[in-house]
């Protein structure tokens, strides 16, 4: 699109503004509202934003300005914002690409596998929960009737939500980002919207429009959408399932093979960057899974409902939902990221680690076909299995000690993202719960 067919598309879509919008370190998304006769100037010198008001980009009080340079090409209407359409952006500072924005992060990652003819495809499958403010003040499922036990799949429970999960799918497909089905989660008011993959790239501008709609569509409707990894201790937690393959100009599925033995679908490259997604991911579990909140879902045991999707060991199988990498036919579903995970990070992260993997012939080893949430840790051992990361600062410590994922991510951006969430560990850490009360105010 040039700025010529720009044009034409305000005048189709009655635009008024056009939301310059980027991420944070957080995948929160951030945006200007630029008045449409001034688009020349966030494709040029972009949109200014104070960096030291922004998480993660490194910047202090002193610093020089943030400009996040319009991709032309990204150009998006609003269906739940009349008059407005989405921009965007890549983040600029003194006239040079900006290592603390995400998606220059991820557009260097890659560059590395252009260099080599090579594209990464993600399929993302983000799920959230759908919650209403009750009269006590708290937060429980929108539906006050979605109270199964085992609520997965529920007609019920997806017929009584139709019209807000329905304004998201049309708003959705209305830009060009193809639904092609929603379901009821194993949580309660717990959903999941899935779209069709994309290279990289755009399935992390997807996902976070996806956010985008969800929060502010039900917010419309008096609700709230959270991407909460873990909102209640006992119900499901919220994942974002990465299915991935390597595309070359002769083959859009380098992944594929159909003579592998084992019956999987995989090629020699597949095993090798699964082998570096399993070498590097303790590593990979600090930004997959980036909150104190994220290792409330990363535990092992049954949930309430008799099913848990916690993907906490590092291994993978052929359609074995309880390892950390499961295997659909001729790609990998890498289920370790969860919903409140930034995309571009996690995409350049598994980037770096497959690219390791590959330049490497890491050997993933045996595949584990088995249900891996009934053996012991001292089975696991024997197994050669490892556990990931149990908690947000065990996580970091291992990010801060693999150089591959920290350079795939940028050292600035990675140390950047070490010392904020050290800082959240801390502030959680020093934080006095309401279950320490109860438990330890009169116990002595």
């Amino acid at each position: 699109m040039n700025q010529q067919q720009a044009k034409k598309f305000f005048e189709e879509h009655k635009t008024r503004y056009v939301l310059a919008q980027f991420v944070d370190i957080h995948g929160a998304a951030k945006a200007k509202a630029v008045p449409v006769e001034h688009l020349d100037m966030v494709l040029t010198d972009g949109a200014g934003f104070a960096g030291f008001a922004l998480w993660g980009f490194g910047m202090g009080p002193e610093g020089p300005d943030y400009m996040a340079v319009g991709d032309l090409s990204t150009l998006q209407d609003i269906p739940w914002m009349p008059g407005y359409a989405r921009l965007i952006c890549n983040g600029v500072v003194n006239k040079k690409p900006y290592a603390y924005c995400s998606r220059v992060a991820l557009q260097a990652q890659i560059a590395r596998l252009t260099e080599r003819g090579l594209t990464l495809y993600t399929g993302i499958e983000p799920e959230f929960m759908l919650l209403a403010r009750r009269a006590d003040g708290t937060l429980g499922p929108a539906d006050t009737t979605d109270n199964l036990d085992k609520p997965c799949y529920d007609y019920k429970g997806l017929y009584r939500s139709r019209e807000v999960l329905d304004e998201m799918v049309a708003g959705l497909r209305a830009v060009g980002i193809d639904v092609y089905q929603i379901d009821h989660e194993d949580g309660n008011g717990q959903f999941e919207i899935n779209f069709t993959y994309a290279d990289a790239l755009k399935s992390a501008d997807n996902f976070t429009f996806v956010k985008m709609a969800a929060s502010e569509i039900a917010h419309k409707h008096g609700l709230t959408a959270t991407f909460m990894p873990k909102p209640f201790a006992n119900r499901a937690g919220s994942g974002a399932h990465f299915h991935v393959s390597l595309g070359t100009a002769k083959q859009k599925n380098a992944f594929y093979d159909k003579n592998d033995k084992s019956g999987m679908g995989l090629s020699t490259m597949a095993y090798h960057f699964l082998g570096g997604v399993l070498q590097h991911a303790r590593a990979l579990c600090a930004v997959a899974a980036p909150t104190v909140n994220s290792y409330k879902r990363l535990v092992v045991g049954r949930a309430l409902s008799g099913a848990t999707w916690a993907p906490a060991y590092i291994a993978y199988g052929d359609n074995n939902r309880t390892a950390c990498v499961r295997v659909p036919h001729g790609r990998l579903e890498i289920r370790l990221p969860d919903a409140a995970c930034n995309p571009y990070l996690v995409s350049a992260a598994l980037i770096a680690a497959g690219l390791d993997g590959i330049d490497k012939k890491l050997d993933p080893g045996k595949a584990q076909n088995i249900n891996l949430y009934e053996l012991s840790l001292e089975q696991l051992a024997a197994k050669g299995i490892k556990v990931l990361p149990q908690s947000l600062h065990e996580a970091i410590n291992a990010l801060e000690k693999d150089t591959v994922i920290c350079d795939g991510l940028g050292k600035d951006l990675a140390q950047e993202f070490i010392r904020l969430k050290r800082m959240e560990w801390i502030e959680y850490s020093r934080h006095v719960s309401d279950w320490e009360s109860r438990r330890y105010l009169e116990f002595f």
